[in-house]
């Protein structure tokens, strides 16, 4: 990818949602929300505080992150839908959890 997010801003791509409930009903692509789960692929170089100093991301590039439902804009860049928000719109990482890309 050939996009570098600027100021506060991550790039994230979402995670694929369950197939089924935990009793077992397949759920239709229809029915599916969409995930408010995704893993960060990259993050802009921080914000400025008042007086101009620059405060680096706590996010960094391959991290699990939870997000509102509603949060970021969504993009395609390089036929892959992608979403673009601020940090501050990420709920929080999931520590231990590996991400598994979404199937295209």
């Amino acid at each position: 990818m050939k996009f570098k997010p600027l100021h506060d801003r991550v790039v994230i791509r979402r995670l694929e949602g369950e197939e089924k409930t935990k009793g077992g009903i397949i759920i239709p692509d229809t029915a599916k929300e969409k995930p408010q789960e995704g893993e960060v692929v990259a993050v802009g170089p921080g914000a400025r505080d008042e007086a101009g100093k620059l405060i680096p991301s706590d996010l960094k590039a391959g991290d699990r992150v939870l997000f509102g439902k509603w949060s970021g804009t969504e993009v395609k860049i390089d036929g892959e839908e992608l979403l673009i928000m601020k940090e501050s719109d990420v709920m929080g990482v999931l520590e231990g959890a590996k991400a598994s890309r979404k199937a295209a």
